[in-house]
């Protein structure tokens, strides 16, 4: 009897050989979860380097409010710093001012005492400043002969030289008549006392 055989030749080999397909089932079963993984990496790789920037934001902002307090802090104490220098400044003036004074204070006792003692009759100082060594002098005489006596008195006192005339004007009160005068003198300080064992002045030696 003669047979034949109506299939192709490949389809003979498939047939023969039924063991070959669960194989190939078996490698593209095994190959899908390995493409499932990739886009999970990549979002979780996305996640952390979100979280890790997060982070890095976080800490430059803590560091961003600590600097801003530092800075307010330094603030608050430049002020404080300038209100002392103020205040440090305000207190050496006063003691400058005091110092200046107990420093004058033998002086303009020894000018009050000369100009009340060389002043005439009829004769009054209503103001008297003292600046330095310069003395100005304000007041009021019924005549001018007896300011030029009070003014020939000055220049004879030895506490006192240049003494000038600056104005004098005539006023009228109801019936009164007097004259307003002002003068300048140049103030002359003591001569201090030798100490013992300081050698004489020329003058005084001869």
């Amino acid at each position: 009897m003669i047979r034949i055989n109506l299939l192709k030749p490949g389809q003979k080999d498939f047939k023969e050989s039924p063991a070959a397909a669960p194989m190939v089932e078996f490698k593209e079963k095994k190959s899908q979860p390995l493409f499932g993984l990739i886009p999970l990496l990549a979002i979780l790789a996305v996640a952390a380097l979100f979280f890790f920037q997060k982070s890095e934001i976080n800490q430059e902002r803590t560091l961003l409010a600590q600097a801003q307090e530092e800075k307010r802090s330094l603030q608050d104490v430049v002020v404080k710093l300038e209100e002392l220098q103020q205040q440090r400044e305000l207190l050496q003036r006063k003691i400058d001012l005091i110092v200046r004074l107990q420093a004058e204070q033998p002086s303009a006792v020894i000018i009050l005492d000369e100009l009340s003692r060389k002043l005439p009759e009829w004769v009054w100082l209503t103001e008297a400043a003292f600046d330095g060594e310069i003395v100005i002098l304000k007041g009021r005489t019924v005549n001018n002969n007896l300011l030029a006596e009070y003014i020939r008195n000055l220049q004879e006192s030895p506490h006192f030289s240049a003494v000038n005339l600056i104005q004098t004007i005539q006023r009228r009160q109801r019936n009164d008549e007097y004259n307003e005068f002002s003068l300048s003198a140049q103030f002359v300080p003591p001569t201090p006392p030798k100490t013992a064992g300081e050698p004489a002045a020329e003058g005084e030696r001869q």
